[in-house]
């Protein structure tokens, strides 16, 4: 029951987050300059320019009649009061209708689909490798601290995080992309020009080929961080109390480690998966998809942006947001299955 409690306690919390969010990005949209209407209104101007060039009188300076900007107005919907566009807005994010892109002209919803693709792979690759490398390193160096391998690893591990994941692809493309040594994978996308007509071990070997170089990139920032935290974690409970007596009753270094530590070690682990699970596949990296000529979710928002495509900025800006605040609740509920001390009686309180 408290359980229960906890979780639709979490769930009303949602809704005024939700639109705390979205009213602040809203007001801030109002006072940026730039906007559709303003970039419409400055094509006009240069397209009379250019008709008049041969002209004697430049007509354009003359301005834009004011019914010509009434209709831009009212084709980008800002003939309305701004509490009704708002107001508007929240009636279609209820129903995860979120309106359509002012650049692409296509219904936001199905553009962020289009784009899931080169999300899920990059996310997807880089989630796997940095949990199932970086879980088992941390713990084969938290075990031979202050070993030759301990001391070798951390600082490959440290050097791969101390480049930017930009500079390192970068080097990967000069070095293996073709550039001036090696011509080893391909320069952009995800697949080749004859993926189709490839079998189904070509389109798997082609697939491979083609995310080498940007999962590589990608991975280096944050394998190294999850390395040393699992390392620093079970550095952590091996030194306590109850693994000292373990080891007094007799217990091999193996049943120690796999019976007592693992499980307290890895709590701050497991409860920060769902959200590394879910920022995987939404969180990629703008520069990594530029190098790599990767349209994702990264790009489109940093074009949504710059093009002040409000719908697309918005819509984004509430998915995310609001499987950001579901994932965190899942991290709770992941936090109190990993250590049955926590009970939700106290954290209802």
């Amino acid at each position: 029951m408290a359980m229960w409690l906890y979780i639709l306690r979490r769930l009303l919390l949602i809704v005024p987050t939700l639109l705390g969010v979205i009213l602040l990005t809203f007001s801030v949209i109002q006072f940026v300059p730039g906007g559709p209407v303003e970039q419409a209104v400055q094509q006009l101007k240069s397209r009379e320019l250019a008709e008049a060039g041969g002209s004697s009188v430049y007509r354009g300076r003359q301005g834009i009649d004011a019914e010509r900007v009434a209709e831009i107005k009212a084709l980008y919907g800002f003939d309305k009061p701004v509490t009704e566009r708002f107001w508007q807005m929240l009636k279609g994010f209820a129903t995860f209708d979120l309106g359509q892109s002012f650049y692409h002209h296509q219904d936001v919803w199905q553009l962020i689909v289009s784009k899931l693709p080169v999300s899920i792979t990059i996310g997807m690759w880089t989630f796997f490798l940095t949990y199932f490398i970086s879980l088992p390193l941390g713990i084969a160096k938290a075990v031979r601290e202050g070993s030759r391998f301990d001391s070798i690893s951390s600082m490959v591990v440290l050097v791969g995080y101390s480049i930017p994941g930009f500079i390192l692809g970068v080097f990967l493309l000069v070095i293996f992309g073709g550039g001036s040594f090696l011509q080893w994978f391909p320069l952009r996308g995800l697949t080749s020009d004859n993926w189709e007509q490839l079998s189904l071990a070509g389109k798997v070997l082609d697939y491979l080929w083609h995310i080498t170089l940007p999962v590589t990139a990608s991975v280096a920032g944050s394998f190294a961080v999850m390395t040393m935290l699992t390392k620093n974690t079970f550095l952590e409970e091996i030194r306590k109390q109850y693994v000292l007596t373990a080891r007094a009753k007799g217990l091999s270094e193996r049943s120690v480690l796999y019976k007592h530590v693992f499980r307290n070690a890895l709590i701050p682990l497991v409860t920060g998966f769902p959200a590394a699970f879910i920022g995987a596949f939404f969180a990629g990296s703008l520069l990594i998809e530029t190098l790599f000529s990767l349209d994702g979710l990264g790009l489109l928002s940093y074009e949504s942006v710059i093009r002040r495509d409000y719908p697309v900025v918005m819509g984004t800006l509430y998915l995310f947001t609001l499987i950001g605040l579901v994932v965190k609740l899942i991290g709770d509920l992941c936090y109190v299955w990993a250590d049955p001390r926590l009970q939700f009686e106290s954290l209802n309180r």
